[in-house]
């Protein structure tokens, strides 16, 4: 079990931590609103990673077939909403510079908006479920439903400490950029996410 619990840990880390869309998102959500939906984006994330390692240890190399024909349409679908939420954010920039920093109010309602929206983008990218079908089939030690599931949830809270920690930064960032700099970090971050999205969808489209 303790095996198991180690790799669950490895593979959630390494499938979170390295940099793309997803984690530009999250520290481009700390930065606009603040922890809480920073936290929710990262939670969202998180649970996808989760829900894909549990589906992937139970279903193992069957799921990978099931998604296999899903993987081009599914990158054009995740390519068309980044590069969507990227235009969306430099269009809001055409409001007064106050508009950039949320209200309470607004943070409450975003948080539950903002872990649904990053729940369902990180859904749209199969390949990890391909991923943690690999890990689970190639490792010996996963033997067990008991096994599968611990790996599964280890792999959960560490991508989870992850992505929490990325919007801990973009809340730093916010708060330390000052007025001045608060408007051209908002603008990198929405064409980060602009050009990671057209990529991805550049990507599918000629695949």
């Amino acid at each position: 079990m303790l095996e198991a619990v180690l790799a669950g840990i490895i593979a959630g880390y390494a499938i979170a931590i390295p940099v793309g869309a997803i984690a530009v998102l999250i520290i481009h959500t700390g930065l606009t609103l603040g922890l809480r939906p920073g936290l929710a984006a990262g939670a969202g994330a998180a649970s996808a990673d989760g829900i894909y390692a549990a589906a992937a240890a139970v279903g193992g190399l069957a799921l990978a077939g099931l998604i296999q024909p899903l993987i081009v349409p599914l990158r054009i679908a995740a390519g068309v909403v980044l590069v969507g939420l990227g235009l969306r954010g430099l269009w809001a920039l055409r409001g007064p510079r106050d508009a950039l920093v949320a209200t309470g109010s607004e943070r409450e309602r975003s948080a539950g908006r903002t872990y649904l929206s990053l729940l369902g983008l990180t859904l749209l990218n199969p390949m990890t479920v391909i991923y943690f079908v690999a890990l689970t089939v190639g490792l010996p030690f996963l033997g067990g439903l008991l096994e599968r599931l611990a790996f599964a949830l280890a792999a959960l809270v560490s991508s989870l400490s992850w992505q929490s920690l990325l919007a801990v930064v973009g809340v730093v960032l916010g708060r330390g950029s000052g007025h001045r700099l608060r408007r051209p970090t908002v603008v990198l971050g929405n064409v980060l996410i602009l050009l990671m999205g057209g990529l991805i969808l550049l990507d599918g489209l000629r695949a």
